[in-house]
C-alpha cells in the first residue's frame, strides 16, 4: 500500500518537492502557510489541504518538513493543533536545516507518542529540487531510513546515510560551512582584485575549468559576471543562521573554530546591513562597497 504523504514548507525547495511527490503517485495532504500559489497549484493537481499540522498528522502515514530550521519545526510539532497530537504512529522526515541537538532531543520528545523523527536535509538548488536530483543526507536507525527512502527518493538523485538521528542535521551544518565559506572567499577575492585592477571576469576565467572550479562556484558566478539574480536561491538570512548553529555547536564543544567565526561575521555584516533577504552571491557586492568600491571597478559606498 503506498503510503500517505503530508507536506509542510512549500517555499524555494519544497514546492518541487512535493510536485515529484504527487506526479510519482503518493497520496499527498500539504499545509499553507503564508503564500497559497504553491498549495493552490498542488491543490489543483489532485493534493489535499489540512486546516493544521495536527490534520496534516491525522492524514498521513509519512510527513515531510522542509521549513527553515529548529524555531519553525518546533512550532509544527508541538502544541494541541501541532504533529505531536495527531494521535497515532508517524514517521516525520525533517528536511529542514535545523540544529542538531534540537533534533536530537525533539526525535526523544516524540518517542512516547509512537511518533518517529529522522532528519534528512538537503544540497543543491530549486532547480534540482523540480528536477528530482536533490542530495539528501538523512540520519536515523537503519529501519526508519528504509521506511522514509521511497519517499526520498522521489526528489532525490543521491541519498546519503549519515548515522543515527541529527547526524543528517551536523553533516548539512558542515556542508553549508564549506560552502558559505567560499562565499566569503570569493567576495574577499574579488573586492582584492578590484581595488589592483584585476576585474570580477578575469578572477573567473582563470579559475572555471582549473582545479578550483566547482558547481558552487559556477553559480556564484552566475549572478556575479552573469548578471542573473536567480542563480543561486539561498538568502544570507539562512545563511547566517546555518553558521549560527554551527557556532553553537563549536562553543559547546569546546572547539576552536576561528574560520568559521570569520565567515559567520562576513554573513552577520550583510544581515546586519540589512540585506538578510538577498541571495548568497550578492555578499560581493557588499563586501566590495564595504571596502569603498563596486565590482564594475567604479567607486562605491558603504
Amino acid at each position: 500500500m503506498t503510503a500517505r504523504i503530508g507536506f509542510a514548507g512549500l517555499g524555494l525547495m519544497g514546492h518541487g518537492m512535493a510536485s515529484n511527490l504527487l506526479e510519482k503517485g503518493f497520496p499527498l495532504t500539504v499545509l499553507a502557510h503564508r503564500k497559497r500559489e504553491a498549495v493552490d497549484d498542488l491543490v489543483g493537481r489532485g493534493a489535499r489541504e489540512a486546516a493544521s499540522a495536527r490534520a496534516l498528522g491525522e492524514a498521513s502515514d509519512i510527513v515531510v518538513l522542509c521549513v527553515t530550521g529548529s524555531t519553525q519545526v518546533r512550532a509544527l510539532v508541538d502544541g494541541p493543533d501541532g504533529l505531536g497530537a495527531c494521535g497515532h504512529a508517524l514517521l516525520v522526515v525533517d528536511c529542514s536545516t535545523s540544529e542538531p541537538a534540537v533534533t536530537q532531543a525533539l526525535a526523544e520528545s516524540l518517542k512516547p507518542s509512537g511518533i518517529t523523527l529522522i532528519d534528512a536535509p538537503l544540497s543543491r538548488t530549486p532547480k534540482e529540487a523540480w528536477a528530482g536530483t536533490l542530495d539528501v543526507m538523512v540520519g536515523g536507525a537503519p529501519e526508519d531510513v528504509a521506511r522514509a527512502r521511497p519517499v526520498l527518493e522521489a526528489f532525490a538523485g543521491r541519498i546519503v546515510e549519515t548515522g543515527p538521528t541529527g547526524s543528517g542535521h551536523m553533516m548539512k551544518l558542515l556542508n553549508n560551512f564549506v560552502s558559505l565559506g567560499y562565499a566569503a572567499l570569493y567576495a574577499e577575492a574579488l573586492t582584492l582584485g578590484t581595488k589592483a585592477g584585476v576585474s570580477p571576469r578575469v578572477f573567473h576565467d582563470v579559475i572555471r575549468g582549473g582545479r578550483m572550479d566547482c558547481p558552487f562556484f559556477q553559480t556564484f558566478f552566475e549572478y556575479v559576471v552573469g548578471g542573473n539574480p536567480e542563480a543561486h536561491k539561498f538568502t544570507l538570512s539562512n545563511a547566517l543562521k546555518d553558521l549560527t548553529y554551527l557556532s553553537g555547536f563549536a562553543n559547546a564543544s569546546a572547539t576552536a573554530n576561528p574560520v568559521g567565526a570569520s565567515v559567520r561575521n562576513s554573513f552577520a555584516l550583510a544581515v546586519g546591513q540589512g540585506h538578510g533577504a538577498g541571495y548568497v552571491p550578492t555578499l560581493s557586492d557588499i563586501i566590495a562597497r564595504a571596502n569603498g568600491v563596486t565590482l564594475d571597478g567604479s567607486p562605491g559606498s558603504v
